[in-house]
């Protein structure tokens, strides 16, 4: 009041006359004004104490007095102590918080009490009890004696009792390999200090605890002041994950330029960031809520991280696994080459026939007598027996060509020097003469492998390269952005320090430069390496059948499965794509870039079924374009279900009706091989179908395998339908990818059934890679179904999955999925390739299409 009683004369010239203030009368008012300031602060009452450590203060503050407590505090440069300082407020009611203020050398630590946290909504939480670790300032001396001061100051007019406390902390600094407990709550966080020992490079700091809730949050911050370490302020600086039971981080020293760090824990005051329930919305904007008890017992030890050793044992123990394969194969092309030199001192003469050959051989290339589908009778629906003379007086016919049999192979032998490029696939299919065949021939009841491979081998080979043009497409331009964006997960990670966006295995994640979890990336290397060598296989045969070719090879021509290798090198790249992305994936796990973990296993699933199909029906099988299509709306439909499905009932029903939908026109499909129209006449041609053959006359289906197989593809598929229906599972990623395993299995168990049924036989090779691929395939799904991590919960409840690592101490158990999984690929792959081996020597008009 007397500076600004001063201040105003100035500008009413009662200091002086005509608008200048004389020397004299200048020093009067500043003297006045130096006299009312003494006066304010004579009449507050600062009183300052010399305290002691472990000594409880109890004590009154009101706004007429100010007490200062001043402690006197040695620090030594080889020893580190912490020091707490502790608030208790006795009184309540009070209308103005007390505030106290720690002053130390280099760092001032201020709060009030009661102490207000908020929460979600701006939900406001008093804490009276308050404990917090002060930061210690480094010293250069070997010991050096510093004072700090706790003032204590209030705006209330009323006395306010309180209780002080400074004590040391004797087991601030953290051993390694030692357990230390200790108890946290939002009002009273700790924080404890780790120093990298001689030799140790990389450390993990696991937090335990007992107690799900309440939700804490585990930090790394560097040794400098202030230390972050309130609910509000915890995620400004260092690294920082929630945690429920579980934390773990692993620090590196190349971080902390000091080679020590602080381990911070805080309590948060809500759970919400947990998984834990939301407590209710205040009623009024400003009331104040109890949180009641949420102390904590947390235990924390440091451990030694891996060394580089390990990281080079276990890169040499994946390299050995994936390259033993190579070797192997090479091993048996070796053999595989010494017997076909020995078959080819015997020549078949070009134009012999194959009934000649088979006469003239008296067995087949195995050393076997040749058998026909048709001697065994096995493959009738009515249990019947049909001869071979019935079957192939229906299936081959000079006059209509339906085979290869009556084709020049003079032609055969010089188209093979044309260019794929003049001849197109609708050069037959325009025709209305060759439309009517197609009713004929694809209508019998009983199909032989030569009534679908009518078309000329270059228009399918032309076809069917296209699947591995667009795949390679495809890859290149999917990887690229996917490249590219997890680079941006990564070193977000690494700038803001948030551990929560990425779900890893944190017990097991071995970081290498900008890598947090190397081991998981490495691991994926097997699906690169047994994806490029069976395309080296593929390649091999390739040419292998192409050098038949040119030579009119009458078994490469005439005889066994037709082999179109398109679908193989689409296989083959896709196995190396989903290695590629799912490492890009482990990169930084989350729900939204799973996608890129199974956008791959889709086109592999969906290109194992089409190779199955193509093999007995290589004239009908769907185009490249038609099937990557449809695999582009399964990963739509992916992206739609991770994003929108959780818990969406409309997103759920709109795909299962989709779902059905799609099986039935699919069923369709197969059923008619083709040949059925869906226009505008479609429900009247049902409708006549439905009155002559169950109204008018109870007729069995034409087809019974197919319908056998189509009808069990339909219950599962309507069975999943409803499943997804009724539970809504969150992971809908691996909901399609199941729906997609279940039908590919389906038609395989299919496909070996009818091999059997129909009299042929599977080879040695075909059936040791088929157990070796089971028993493989068994082991991967135990160790995929360990769950070490899930996106599907909040990233402190993942964590309570995280295990140690099992093998090497470098891979966990989703590595040894990577492992098995892409060997168990690789086997399957080979399965497909062998298990109709038996009858490369078979006429095709012998060999029954289903």
């Amino acid at each position: 009041m007397v500076l600004r009683s001063c201040w105003k004369s100035r500008h009413k010239n009662s200091c002086g006359p005509a608008g200048w203030i004389r020397p004299a009368l200048l020093w009067f008012c500043v003297t006045q004004c130096v006299c009312g300031i003494g006066a304010v602060e004579e009449s507050k009452n600062v009183v300052q104490k010399d305290a002691e450590f472990d000594v409880t203060y109890n004590d009154t503050v009101t706004s007429q007095n100010q007490t200062i407590y001043a402690f006197n505090h040695t620090i030594s440069r080889n020893k580190t102590e912490g020091v707490r300082v502790t608030v208790d407020v006795l009184s309540r009611g009070s209308d103005s918080p007390i505030l106290f203020v720690v002053r130390q050398k280099q760092a001032v630590l201020s709060f009030q009490i009661p102490l207000i946290l908020r929460g979600l909504y701006q939900r406001k939480y008093p804490y009276n009890h308050v404990g917090r670790t002060l930061c210690q300032p480094p010293t250069r001396a070997r010991s050096e004696n510093q004072f700090f001061f706790v003032d204590v100051s209030t705006l209330s007019s009323q006395g306010t009792n309180y209780q002080l406390r400074v004590s040391r902390v004797e087991s601030f600094t953290l051993q390694t390999d030692t357990k230390f407990s200790f108890t946290a709550s939002p009002s009273q966080p700790q924080y404890f200090k780790y120093v990298f020992p001689d030799g140790v490079d990389t450390v993990i700091v696991k937090v335990n605890s007992d107690m799900t809730f309440p939700c804490s949050v585990m930090s790394i911050q560097d040794v400098q002041c202030p230390v972050y370490d309130l609910d509000n302020n915890v995620a400004f600086i260092g690294m920082y994950q929630t945690m429920t039971k579980k934390g773990a981080i692993t620090v590196q020293r190349k971080d902390f330029p000091s080679n020590s760090f602080y381990v911070v824990i805080v309590v948060k005051t809500e759970d919400e960031a947990c998984g834990g329930p939301l407590r209710f919305y205040p009623l009024q904007p400003d009331e104040l809520i109890d949180a009641g008890n949420r102390s904590k017992l947390i235990d924390v030890v440091v451990t030694p991280a891996i060394s580089s050793e390990v990281y080079v044992r276990g890169m040499l123990f994946i390299l050995g696994i994936f390259l033993s394969f190579y070797l192997l194969v090479l091993l048996m092309t070796c053999v595989e080459n010494k017997r076909l030199k020995k078959r080819e001192v015997f020549q078949i003469p070009a134009d012999m026939s194959p009934a000649e050959t088979a006469s003239l051989l008296g067995k087949n290339g195995d050393g076997q007598t040749p058998a026909s589908p048709y001697e065994y009778g096995s493959f009738a629906d009515n249990g019947s027996t049909l001869s071979s003379e019935a079957i192939t007086d229906s299936a081959t016919s000079t006059d209509n060509n339906y085979g290869y049999i009556e084709r020049s192979l003079d032609g055969v032998g010089r188209c093979r020097h044309e260019s794929l490029s003049s001849v197109e696939e609708d050069d037959y299919d325009t025709l209305d003469d060759i439309n009517s065949d197609k009713n004929i021939v694809r209508t019998k009841k009983y199909l032989c492998v030569s009534d679908l491979s009518r078309k000329d081998k270059r228009i399918l080979s032309k076809k069917y390269q296209i699947y591995f043009w667009n795949i390679a497409t495809i890859a290149v331009f999917y990887a690229l952005p996917v490249v590219q964006l997890v680079i941006t997960y990564q070193t977000v990670v690494n700038v803001t320090g948030n551990q929560d966006i990425c779900y890893y295995n944190f017990l097991c994640a071995h970081p290498l430069g900008a890598l947090s979890a190397f081991n998981n990336i490495l691991s994926n290397l097997g699906y690169v390496l047994l994806g490029f060598l069976f395309l080296l296989i593929i390649l091999k045969k390739d040419i292998v059948h192409n050098r038949a070719l040119f030579r009119n090879d009458l078994n490469a021509l005439e005889c066994g499965i037709p082999k179109h290798y398109g679908l193989y090198y689409a296989m083959g790249t896709a196995l190396m794509m989903e290695g590629l992305l799912s490492a890009c994936y482990h990169v930084c796990p989350n729900y939204t870039n799973f996608q890129f973990d199974t956008s791959f296993m889709y086109m592999i699933a969906g290109l194992c079924v089409l190779k199955l199909y193509q093999k007995r029906h290589p004239d009908i099988n769907a185009s490249a374009y038609t099937a990557y299509a449809c695999l582009a709306g399964v990963i739509f439909f992916s992206v739609l279900g991770v994003v929108f499905g959780k818990g969406n009932t409309v997103f759920w029903i709109v795909f299962s009706v989709i779902h059905i939908l799609a099986t039935m026109l699919l069923s369709t499909q197969l059923y008619y091989m083709g040949r059925w129209r869906l226009d505008s006449g479609i429900m009247r041609r049902m409708l006549n179908i439905l009155y002559t053959d169950c109204i008018r006359q109870c007729s069995g289906p034409m087809y019974i395998d197919r319908m056998v197989l189509l009808v069990l593809g339909n219950i599962i598929n309507w069975s999943l339908a409803a499943f997804g229906l009724l539970e809504r599972p969150n992971d809908f990623a691996s909901y399609l990818l199941a729906i997609a395993i279940c039908n590919l299995l389906l038609y395989f168990a299919f496909y070996i059934i009818m091999k059997l049924r129909s009299g042929e036989r599977i080879k040695c090779l075909a059936l040791v890679c088929i157990l070796f691929t089971a028993v493989v395939w068994g082991f991967a799904l135990f160790f995929f179904f360990q769950g070490l991590s899930t996106w599907q919960k909040t990233p402190a409840e993942s964590r309570e999955h995280n295990r140690d690592c099992i093998l090497l101490s470098f891979f966990d158990d989703h590595d040894i999925w990577h492992f098995l999984s892409s060997i168990a690929m690789f086997g399957s792959f080979l399965v497909l390739l062998t298990m109709d081996d038996d009858l490369d020597t078979v006429q095709r008009d012998k060999i029954l299409a289903f």
